[in-house]
């Protein structure tokens, strides 16, 4: 039996989304259906409306969700029906060689469900890394439901399952910032600002916000930042070395993800320091910097995917913080919207109006 329910579908590259009518199959083997009580509106979203993935239209948007485990399919252990859960998009395989290296959070071949929901005309729909959350129920692997503390708002769970994870993690996992070091993140909207936050959580002592939108490095000094660049008007490398006596950061990061950006987290850290590329690129961007350099400053320039988090062990972590106090989730959340609103969330996101539209439903 099918479940009938609504759901946010982008049908062709750079058209409105709309609400439509979404097919849920029963759970398979080792699937779950979730009914999703809230999900984040993520940039990811709107490069798959642009086309920016793939092409694969229509896609069923949505992956920064929580909720509620509503049926699971046969051979499922690892939740059941009635637990709360965060969506992730690496549901490790434990048999791919990453995994076999120990390198969980490297996963090649994460699970997805093997079924696909559908439109009411049966046409397949590609769910947004995997997940699909623009929808009152969704269909998922098992693997890709992390079980977190009930007591955790479910507007501010769901961002533990992209950008939120991806920022923190850009910070502890693959910055590896340690106590006392300097930090500095370039671009301050969801993902820089978590970044920020993660520095903060690890006992950075010098953070420096970088951005051209003097109310977004607002926001960063309420995440953590010590100090603040607007770019557009200031050099941003001179200014972070005036931060750190001259010498720059432990660790830059590049939340934007754009070549001149780049430039600038490589030039602002110190002698043996860490890049962190955490923004997303296009394909056709291109870097160019000199050699003597890459072998003169030494440390390590470092790509993080998904904050190289493991979801089982850093969403509890992260929501138990919440909880306690120590961490700013629920600040993430700049408002609270419905399925009909989507469209235009992906306006304010663009304007950069909001850190993050999160959809109720």
């Amino acid at each position: 039996m099918a479940y009938e329910v609504r759901g946010v579908v982008a049908r062709g590259k750079g058209a409105p989304v709309g609400v439509e009518t979404v097919l849920v199959p029963d759970p398979g083997p080792g699937e779950a259906i979730v009914d999703v009580q809230a999900c984040g509106v993520c940039h990811t979203d709107l490069h798959y409306r642009e086309g920016g993935i793939n092409d694969d239209f229509p896609f069923l948007l949505g992956h920064e969700a929580a909720g509620t485990v509503a049926a699971v399919g046969e051979g499922v252990t690892n939740v059941a029906v009635g637990d709360f859960v965060v969506l992730n998009w690496r549901a490790v395989c434990g048999q791919c060689r990453a995994c076999l290296k120990g390198q969980l959070h490297y996963c090649f071949d994460t699970h997805n469900a093997a079924q696909r929901m559908t439109l009411a005309d049966g046409t397949e729909l590609s769910p947004a890394l995997g997940i699909g959350a623009f929808v009152e129920k969704t269909l998922v692997h098992s693997g890709q439901c992390t079980k977190v503390d009930p007591q955790t708002p479910a507007t501010a769970a769901g961002l533990l399952g992209c950008g939120v994870m991806a920022g923190v993690g850009a910070a502890i996992n693959t910055g590896g910032v340690q106590r006392g070091e300097s930090v500095a993140v370039f671009g301050c909207g969801g993902v820089g600002d978590a970044a920020i936050a993660g520095a903060r959580l690890a006992g950075a002592t010098t953070i420096v916000a970088v951005d051209v939108d003097d109310r977004k490095l607002e926001w960063a000094r309420q995440f953590g930042a010590t100090h603040t660049v607007n770019s557009r008007q200031t050099d941003a490398v001179e200014a972070i070395k005036g931060y750190t006596g001259g010498f720059g950061v432990d660790v830059a990061i590049d939340a934007v993800g754009r070549p001149e950006v780049f430039e600038q987290a490589f030039y602002a850290r110190d002698l043996a320091g860490r890049v962190v590329l955490v923004g997303v690129p296009t394909p056709d961007m291109q870097l160019t910097l000199p050699m003597i350099e890459l072998f003169g400053r030494g440390g390590a320039i470092k790509s993080s995917w998904y904050g190289d988090c493991l979801p089982s062990r850093d969403f509890p972590m992260l929501a138990d913080l919440h909880r306690q106090g120590r961490f700013p989730l629920a600040d993430f959340v700049t408002e609270t919207i419905g399925l009909d609103d989507v469209e235009a969330a992906f306006d304010k996101m663009h304007s950069g109006e909001v850190l993050r539209s999160v959809v109720v439903l």
